[in-house]
């Protein structure tokens, strides 16, 4: 099997836009599908990304990498969880900021696990990025929960940061960096 080119499930193009530079850096050619991304209902990152890395390949006919970010609120009981996408479809960040109102502990974390299948290996890679929940959206930047998002070590959201910040810090960047240092030294 080639290792030098991958298909990435995932019709989004934020996400094309950040990993396309770190692939490169790994000299693994990384093209889209239209195959959609089907997940199975799990509070774990993980075992979605495994689940939906299996489907993927039963789609495609071959290898396939893909990407499933949940967000994880303390002071929620770790609400939204996996289902970050759902509730950004739904709440909002504003719902979110909602939900937060009056509460002092802001701590939340990103993680985004890394799921590959080539029809015989099946692995999972996970990056996490600890950080808190704003109390207000700002910042013109990224997608998703970014303007709402403060990553450890800053004192700016995500969507504060440039392109190149937050790509180099991301949890996806994490997990990502973590999978190709795995499936290019012989997984």
């Amino acid at each position: 099997m080639s290792k030098d080119s991958l298909i990435l499930v995932t019709q989004n193009e934020h996400k094309l836009r950040e990993l396309t530079p770190l692939f490169e850096e790994y000299g693994v050619k990384l093209a889209s599908t239209t195959i959609p991304k089907l997940e199975i209902r799990s509070n774990d990152v993980e075992r979605v990304a495994l689940e939906a890395a299996k489907i993927g390949f039963f789609e495609a006919k071959q290898p396939v990498v893909l990407d499933d970010t949940g967000l994880y609120i303390d002071a929620l009981e770790g609400f939204p969880m996996s289902y970050a996408a759902f509730v950004l479809k739904t709440l909002g960040t504003k719902g979110i900021l909602k939900l937060m109102e009056g509460i002092k502990d802001r701590k939340a974390r990103f993680v985004t696990a890394v799921g590959f299948s080539d029809g015989e290996t099946l692995a999972t890679f996970k990056g996490v990025m600890e950080g808190s929940i704003a109390e207000n959206e700002d910042g013109e930047e990224g997608f998703g929960y970014d303007p709402i998002f403060i990553p450890e070590g800053e004192s700016r959201t995500y969507a504060q940061l440039s392109f190149e910040e937050k790509v180099k810090i991301s949890h996806r960047t994490r997990a990502f960096r973590s999978f190709l240092e795995w499936y290019t030294t012989g997984c």
